[in-house]
C-alpha cells in the first residue's frame, strides 16, 4: 500500500534560545497557519511530559488562543498545583475558608470531619473565618488543628522577606506536599508539575516588573497580612476579617488573580475550534493537519529516566515515532538551548533523534542567534562546525590545544557524556564549559578533568 498524498512537505525545525521563545514561535506559527485557513482543531501541540504544558498554555492564554488540553487538565487545574495555591492562598489571606478546607488535612494529618464539623460551628458563633476560630476548639481536634495554624505561621515568618520564587520553592517543601508525591508510586509527574510552579513564580515577577528580589509580601502585611488583630473575651487574639486589603497588591497576591485568570474561560468549551495540547502518550491514535514537537532536548526527549532502564531508549525512540507520524500535513519540530524545567534553568543539548532523521527531508527555520554562557559567546548549535570551531582555539591557543575542540563530544567518569561549548585560557590553564544534558553545564581545569573522546572511545 503506497499514499496517494504525493511526496509531501519538508520537516520544519526551529531552534530556540529559551523556552519562552519557542512558545513564542508555536503561537506565531499557530497563528500564520490560522490565517491560512486552518481550523485551530487540526494545530496540535505535543510534549514529552505534562509539565512542558505551563509555559505553552501561559502563552496561549496571553495570544488569547482558546485551547484544549486533550487527555487531561490545564496546568493551573491539576489538583497538585491546586493544593499548593490553596497554601499560597492561605498564606496571602489566612480568612480564605476555601482554600484553609481544601489543605487543612491535606497531606494527611490526622484532622477528620469531626474536627472540622467542631470548627465551622465555632466559626459560625463567632462569625469569624475558620482559621481564626481554631482557638475556640478544644482537645485533640484543636492540638492538631492548631499545629496546622503553627505550620502557616511558621513558613509565613521564614518566607516574608523572600522574592516570589524562592517562597513558592520553600511553601512546596514545608507544606510536605513534595515529599507527599514523591512517595506515590505514580507521583513524578505530579512533582514536575509543583517544580513548575516556580519557573510560573519566575516567570509572572519578571513579566510583571516586580523585580528579581522583590518581597512577596510587602512591608507590614506580611507580619499581618489580614488586618489587625481582635482580642475575644476569653482573651484569645484573632484575625480582623473586616480589615481592608492592602491599597497595593503584593506579587504573591497578584501571581495568585494571574494564577485564577489563567485556570479560567481560555479552556475551550465543547464544540468550540481550539488548539489541541497534549502529551505524546495521548496522542496515540490520533491524526492532525499540523503538529509541533516540543522539547526535542537531550533528558527531556528522549527523557532523562529512560536511561535507567533497559530498553528504555528504544522506548522513547518508539514514542517519536508515534509523535513525527500524527501530522498528516506539516511537522514542526523544536528545542531549546536553555529551558526553566523544575524550577531551574537548563542548558540542553539538541535531541540524538535529530541525528537519525535524513537531512534532506528536514528545512531549518532558526535564526543566527548567539548566546551567553558564563559570560563568554557561543553561536547556535547549526552555527560553525566542530573543525571551525577547533580552528578558531588553534588561532587563539596554538595547536597544542587542539587536543579538545568546541562542539566536540565527551565522557566523563561522574557525569556521562556531554558538549564542549566553550574553552577558555590555554596550555596548562585552558579550561573548558561542558553541556552534560541533565547533569547541566560544568567547568572542567582540562589538565585535571579524566576526559575521553566518545568518537575515539568507540572506534577503538
Amino acid at each position: 500500500m503506497r499514499t496517494d498524498a504525493g511526496h509531501g512537505e519538508p520537516v520544519r525545525i526551529f531552534e530556540a534560545s529559551s523556552d519562552l521563545q519557542e512558545a513564542q514561535w508555536i503561537i506565531e506559527e499557530a497563528k500564520s497557519l490560522i490565517s491560512e485557513g486552518a481550523m485551530r482543531s487540526e494545530i496540535a501541540v505535543l510534549y514529552r511530559s505534562n509539565a512542558q504544558s505551563r509555559v505553552i498554555e501561559h502563552a496561549l492564554f496571553s495570544a488569547g488562543i482558546p485551547y484544549k488540553v486533550y487527555g487531561g487538565q490545564r496546568y493551573f487545574e491539576r489538583a497538585e498545583v491546586k493544593h499548593a495555591i490553596a497554601y499560597l492562598q492561605l498564606m496571602d489571606n489566612p480568612h480564605n475558608d476555601s482554600a484553609f478546607l481544601r489543605i487543612v488535612n491535606f497531606p494527611t494529618r490526622g484532622i477528620g470531619l469531626r474536627s472540622i464539623e467542631q470548627l465551622q460551628d465555632a466559626a459560625k458563633q463567632y462569625g469569624i473565618s475558620l482559621y481564626a476560630a481554631v482557638p475556640y476548639v478544644a482537645g485533640k481536634a484543636g492540638s492538631s488543628l492548631g499545629a496546622f495554624v503553627k505550620l502557616i505561621e511558621g513558613t509565613r515568618f521564614e518566607t516574608q522577606h523572600l522574592p516570589l520564587p524562592e517562597m513558592v520553592k520553600i511553601v512546596l517543601e514545608t507544606s510536605t506536599l513534595m515529599n507527599h508525591y514523591r512517595n506515590e508510586k505514580e507521583g513524578a509527574d505530579r512533582v514536575e508539575n509543583l517544580e513548575q510552579l516556580v519557573s510560573a513564580a519566575a516567570l509572572f515577577v519578571s513579566e510583571e516588573g516586580f523585580g528579581q528580589d522583590a518581597p512577596a509580601f510587602l512591608g507590614p502585611q506580611a507580619e499581618a497580612m489580614a488586618g489587625p488583630a481582635l482580642t475575644t473575651a476569653d482573651g484569645i487574639e484573632v484575625l480582623d476579617a473586616d480589615a481592608p486589603l492592602p491599597a497595593v497588591m503584593s506579587p504573591l497576591s497578584a501571581f495568585l488573580s494571574h494564577a485564577s485568570l489563567e485556570a479560567g474561560d481560555n479552556q475551550a468549551q465543547a464544540g468550540q475550534d481550539a488548539l489541541q495540547l497534549m502529551t505524546v502518550h495521548s496522542a496515540k491514535g490520533l491524526e492532525f493537519d499540523a503538529v509541533f514537537i516540543t522539547g526535542m532536548e537531550e533528558g527531556l526527549f528522549p527523557h532523562e529516566n529512560s536511561a535507567k532502564e533497559e530498553g528504555g531508549v528504544e522506548e522513547e525512540r518508539r514514542l517519536m515515532y508515534v509523535a513525527i507520524t500524527r501530522a498528516r500535513k506539516r511537522l514542526y519540530m523544536c528545542f531549546s538551548q536553555t529551558r526553566m524545567l523544575h524550577g531551574q534553568t537548563r542548558y540542553n543539548m539538541k535531541s540524538r533523534f535529530f541525528d537519525e532523521l535524513p537531512e534532506h527531508t528536514l528545512k531549518w527555520l532558526s535564526p543566527k542567534v548567539q548566546h551567553h554562557w558564563f559570560g563568554h559567546q557561543h553561536k547556535s548549535a547549526w552555527d560553525e562546525t566542530p573543525e571551525s570551531g577547533a580552528n578558531k582555539i588553534a588561532q587563539s591557543f596554538g595547536k597544542k590545544d587542539l587536543g579538545w575542540s568546541i562542539g566536540e563530544t565527551v565522557s566523563h567518569q561522574k557525569f556521562g557524556e556531554g558538549v564542549i561549548v566553550n574553552i577558555e585560557g590555554g596550555g596548562d590553564n585552558a579550561r573548558a564549559h561542558i553541556n552534560f544534558g541533565r547533569h547541566g553545564m560544568k567547568l572542567l581545569d582540562l589538565s585535571i578533568a579524566k576526559l575521553e573522546k566518545v568518537a575515539a572511545r568507540l572506534n577503538g
